[in-house]
């Protein structure tokens, strides 16, 4: 039993058609909209009928905002290290630090050296890589003295000047298989990126991890520092299975290949969650291990934490203190604020995830407010007909919520019915039997749920009268800023008022 203790990640294998190239970077958008994490293509650069890899993350990168990014893996032999280092680099920090490189060591070689590509064998693909680690590294280590030198048989620097330096550490994953892969990701590589139909089985992650840990530790490395990454398809993303590959494998980071996009919204709004939750239940109880079999406790940021630890450590999202719109529908200053009369608590792992799944779900409405201005900007500009905006925001989930319960119910009340069998039962019903100091901050939330929806029925309203006033855009931004300014101070109110609550006494009777 190995659970390296990594807090988990979720995201979205999907390919880079050329046939239909505004797909994948809507699936892309579908992936942030949906509160996952990371967002990766496949990188064929001698495949035609796909688009090239790195212009499309490039590309992806300027129409999303929060997502990790990654190719899932570069193609080396065809991208030489020094310029993918520099590009990496680069993008990492137009981003704010949202690249990962995910790299491999090449495998079709008829069609590599179709395209000017040198044919290696597997021994020499494996060395070419291991040289291209230390360029990229190198390359990137900006406040070193000196030029960058390595001498390789398959690639070499002679006094490159360094930098620039990425916006931050930006992790190097290998998709990897055979013995001296494995070595040389445990060895400099800080993840393990396998995809889990060309294993002969899952129990082969359990052999193939002593590998990658065996090789850390003779290189002076935690096997801990080592994420592992895994891909899967559709057929594998039952919450139980991925919960069971966490804690038995060390798996922290779930890639689904799809390119469907209630599949991907599913994966987050159901999926994601309920592993999570799965995951952190078992944790407290002591079922995940580390290698030295003590209990994987850990704290949000990924720390070891010791038993009993007190710190809620889930961060509410304050309010922007922005407005757009020339008036508010409410009175802020009029809002109620819970009496802090409740004393110390000691929040177990699921209170956690579960104040934390608040602002995750929450991120998700975030995430959907930036696509609905982008969609209104693409209205502007010609690039998108109103009809095509209307039928996009009309499969937003803020959008089929009736905002009566709640943004944080409408998801989280699947994934509880799913695996608790709860059902009829909301999170304000339970709140409000915890506590009565919460009564009246749960009333003016509910208030407030009524006044966005009215709110997003004015953006519909104002979409449907340009049809008849083709190029007046003056009532659609009146709209959209009001949408703006009463969902983001929403949010933020009901971040602060609910996170502790529902970290202290869960969703529903018997929850936590």
């Amino acid at each position: 039993m190995t659970d390296y203790g990594h807090e988990l990640r979720f995201g979205t294998f999907i390919t880079p058609t050329a046939e239909q190239p505004a797909r994948p970077v809507a699936l892309a958008q579908a992936t942030e909209q949906a509160g996952l994490d990371l967002v990766t293509f496949q990188d064929h650069p001698y495949q035609p009928r796909f688009l090239d890899t790195w212009t499309l993350l490039s590309y992806v990168a300027a129409r999303t905002e929060r997502v990790e990014l990654s190719a899932n893996v570069v193609n080396l032999p065809l991208r030489p290290p020094a310029v993918l280092a520099r590009s990496a680099a680069g993008l990492d920090l137009l981003t704010g630090g949202r690249v990962a490189l995910g790299l491999g060591a090449g495998g079709f070689w008829d069609a590599i050296e179709a395209m000017g590509g040198r044919r290696l064998t597997p021994g020499e693909s494996v060395d070419a890589l291991d040289e291209a680690i230390r360029v990229i590294r190198e390359l990137w280590a900006a406040d070193e003295r000196g030029g960058v030198r390595v001498d390789g048989d398959h690639y070499r620097v002679v006094g490159a000047k360094r930098g620039p330096a990425p916006a931050h550490p930006i992790p190097i994953w290998l998709g990897a298989y055979k013995p001296r892969m494995l070595r040389l990701v445990g060895r400099a590589a800080d993840g393990w990126l396998p995809s889990l139909p060309y294993l002969p089985g899952r129990e082969a992650l359990g052999e193939l991890n002593p590998v990658i840990d065996e090789s850390a530790t003779q290189a002076g490395r935690a096997p801990e520092e080592i994420r592992r990454l895994l891909n899967i398809g559709p057929q594998d993303a039952d919450p139980e299975s991925l919960a069971e590959l966490a804690l038995e494998y060390g798996i922290s980071t779930f890639i689904l290949a799809a390119d469907d996009p209630r599949t991907i919204q599913r994966f987050g709004a159901e999926i994601a969650p309920a592993v999570r939750e799965l995951v952190a239940a078992e944790r407290h109880r002591g079922r995940g291990r580390h290698r030295d079999g003590n209990p994987a406790q850990r704290t949000p940021d990924g720390a070891s934490a010791p038993e009993g630890v007190t710190d809620l450590g889930v961060r509410p999202t304050p309010d922007p203190g922005v407005r757009l719109s020339a008036a508010m529908p409410w009175d802020e200053s009029s809002r109620p604020t819970a009496v802090a009369t409740r004393g110390p608590a000691r929040y177990t792992d699921r209170g956690r995830a579960a104040g934390q799944h608040l602002v995750d779900v929450h991120d998700q409405l975030r995430a959907e407010l930036r696509q609905i201005r982008d969609l209104v900007d693409q209205v502007r500009e010609g690039a998108v007909d109103v009809g095509s905006a209307r039928s996009a925001i009309s499969e937003m989930t803020m959008r089929q919520n009736n905002w009566t319960v709640g943004a944080y119910c409408a998801s989280y009340c699947r994934v509880v019915a799913q695996h608790h069998t709860i059902e009829d039962q909301g999170i304000f019903p339970h709140l409000r039997a915890s506590d009565d100091d919460l009564a009246p901050v749960l009333d003016r939330l509910e208030q407030e749920h009524l006044v966005i929806h009215d709110v997003l029925e004015s953006v519909d309203r104002a979409l449907v009268d340009m049809v008849e006033r083709p190029g007046d855009y003056t009532r659609l931004q009146e709209a959209v800023d009001l949408l703006t300014d009463t969902l983001l101070s929403h949010l933020a109110y009901e971040e602060r008022e609910l996170v502790e609550p529902i970290a202290r006494y869960g969703m529903y009777d018997g929850q936590l």
